[in-house]
């Protein structure tokens, strides 16, 4: 199957989540009917939707693919972005980062408590 993937986020709050994802993400949404539809690179897309429902918070949510996750990581850092902290075997924070089999990730939630991983690219059939 040739298709792209996207996201779709829950929000009890669009305002807040509007805001959040404009503070600490420096995103704009463009019109989505009711939702904040977020265009990322090479066409990708999200979208935080009205709920009244919650996050579970307990699992990730999406994933935010970089080239350099210490320096996104120092980034969102500076704009107020609080990471995750993990302290288990074999999984623990270091520098508001995880490093899993040798790739640095790093975990936060919105406003409206989705937790969001950033990590490197997979190159699928590549190797890590």
């Amino acid at each position: 199957m040739k298709a792209r993937a996207a996201a779709a986020l829950p929000a009890q709050d669009l305002e807040r989540a509007r805001r959040w994802y404009a503070e600490k993400l420096g995103l704009t949404p463009v019109d989505a009917g009711g939702g904040l539809l977020y265009e990322m690179a090479e066409g990708t897309t999200f979208i935080v939707f009205r709920s009244s429902g919650k996050p579970s918070g307990d699992h990730t949510q999406m994933g935010l693919t970089v080239d350099d996750v210490e320096q996104t990581v120092a980034e969102l850092r500076g704009r107020g972005v609080r990471f995750e902290q993990y302290a288990s075997e074999g999984f623990k924070t270091v520098n508001d980062m995880v490093e899993v089999e040798g790739r640095k990730n790093a975990w936060f939630k919105d406003s409206e408590g989705n937790l969001i991983v950033i990590g490197p690219p997979v190159r699928v059939g590549a190797g890590r």
